[in-house]
């Protein structure tokens, strides 16, 4: 052997991605496994080494500390050492697909279709490594044929006996998020940050966006001038309908904005409990819980909060009376607000018609907690 091996592992490093080292380690292994049997025929207690010279590819043979030289390794020995170069090659290329997907955890990873099989797609990187994109994890609007291109979100990357394992997803939420990223340049950068997302695959998205620069607006961004950045991403995702939504610390904000395109009246909260019940009229009832309810579902999963959409006509509340007459009260907090709620009294009528024995009987308020509660209500009302 000589400098054409060198050329020959520089070239199995550029196709394979094999670290030429990682070769030439597995070229001594295998040689020295073939000049034992030759060698050690003559001092079988002398220890055996082989050394490849890593600038002219020159293969030297040391039997103790005497460098010898062995004329025939013999065709079961060559046989060997090519048995072992091959081992060598598979296991570092095996090594080299898991250090390089194990890094794309949970990033974006490109490829073609190999096969399907059961209607699991079989994806393939250059040539060099294949993932799996289970049925379950394709949205229902993907329909990919063999050959076509494909983008999908690494989320499992482990050794096997057989390789590196490659799981892939086009449902999982941070591929939306990560579409976003590569779409966005301010998402990239951390100046417009992505606070939580909703979806369900194939139907509707709702992504809530927040931009820590009062100068760039957050939705602007992440629409693009003429809608062309959300438009690659619903490209991407085949039509997938996507509500970008502006966050806000303002919990009642929030939730009114993740409620759009449906106008909101009113909103009380159940902070404890993180419950709210969503004032609306009757024309934006329909419209605030969507088909199916998926409008107030995704708004739901979006802020972390259960939201439970009502007409005041539902609510049996007087139209122009409100709970933030409650809010009126002295000492009225957002807990004893949550407990009258609970209790189906709405308004300073409601509750200036209660006794102080009926409030003792909700859990939380005291009998003289009840008796100031009735008492201001009837200040209240008194001074309309």
């Amino acid at each position: 052997m000589n400098g054409e091996l060198l050329s020959i592992l520089e070239q199995l490093e550029r196709e394979k991605g094999v670290d030429r080292e990682v070769l030439l380690q597995g070229i001594e292994q295998a040689l020295l496994t073939a000049a034992k049997k030759i060698a050690r025929l003559k001092k079988p207690s002398e220890p055996v080494k082989v050394k490849v010279d890593r600038k002219t590819g020159e293969i030297k043979t040391f039997l103790g500390d005497k460098e010898i030289t062995i004329e025939d390794f013999g065709r079961i020995a060559a046989q060997t050492a090519k048995q072992v170069i091959i081992q060598k090659i598979r296991e570092a290329e095996k090594e080299a697909v898991y250090n390089e997907f194990s890094k794309k955890l949970g990033e974006i990873a490109t490829g073609s279709v190999y096969r399907i099989e059961k209607k699991n797609l079989i994806i393939v990187f250059f040539g060099r490594a294949q993932g799996i994109l289970p049925k379950k994890f394709l949205s229902p609007l993907d329909a990919y044929s063999v050959g076509d291109r494909v983008r999908a979100l690494v989320i499992e990357v482990t050794k096997q006996s057989k390789g590196t394992k490659i799981i892939l997803s086009r449902t999982h939420p941070n591929f939306i998020k990560k579409l976003f990223e590569l779409e966005v340049p301010e998402i990239y950068e951390g100046i417009v940050e992505i606070k939580s997302i909703a979806r369900e695959p194939g139907e509707r998205t709702k992504i809530a966006v927040y931009s820590k620069d009062e100068k760039i607006d957050c939705v602007g961004a992440c629409v693009g001038m003429k809608g062309t950045r959300v438009k690659n991403i619903i490209n991407e995702l085949k039509g997938e309908k996507i509500d970008i939504i502006r966050y806000s610390d303002d919990i009642k904000d929030f939730i009114a904005n993740s409620l759009q395109p449906a106008k909101v009246s009113q909103i009380v909260l159940d902070r404890e409990n993180k419950k709210a019940i969503v004032v609306v009229s009757e024309e934006n009832l329909s419209l605030a819980i969507g088909k199916h309810g998926q409008n107030v579902r995704l708004a739901s999963k979006l802020v972390g909060w259960s939201l439970d959409i009502r007409t005041r006509k539902m609510l049996k509340i007087p139209l122009g009376e409100t709970e933030e007459e409650l809010m009126k009260i002295p000492g009225l907090g957002e807990k004893i607000l949550a407990l009258l709620r609970n209790a189906g009294i709405y308004t300073l009528e409601d509750l200036a018609k209660k006794t102080p024995q009926e409030l003792t009987r909700i859990k939380g308020i005291g009998r003289a907690k009840a008796q100031k509660l009735i008492e201001e209500a009837k200040k209240l009302l008194d001074k309309k």
